[in-house]
C-alpha cells in the first residue's frame, strides 16, 4: 500500500485516488501523525433510476381518477 503525505496528496489527489482503485488503498500521513486510509467503494450494480415500489391502499382506477382530476384542474396556468 502507497504511503502519500497530506500536501503530496493534496497536490496529486486524482492520482491518489486512482491508486486506492488500482490497488486497494492508500494512506495519507499528517504532521501530527494522524494517518488516514483512502479505500475505493464497491460500484453498485443497481441503475439510480430504480426506486423502490410504494405500497398504495388504492385501486389503480382511483389513481387515475386523482390524476386525471389534477390535469383538468388548471390553478397552476
Amino acid at each position: 500500500m502507497k504511503s502519500y503525505s497530506y500536501s503530496k496528496a493534496r497536490g496529486n489527489f486524482a492520482t491518489v485516488l486512482d491508486e486506492a482503485e488500482r490497488d486497494g488503498a492508500v494512506e495519507i500521513r499528517r504532521r501530527d501523525g494522524s494517518v488516514f486510509r483512502i479505500l475505493p467503494v464497491g460500484k453498485s450494480k443497481a441503475s439510480p433510476l430504480e426506486v423502490k415500489g410504494v405500497k398504495l391502499k388504492m385501486s389503480s382506477h382511483d389513481l387515475v381518477a386523482i390524476v386525471r382530476e389534477g390535469r383538468e384542474h388548471k390553478s397552476y396556468e
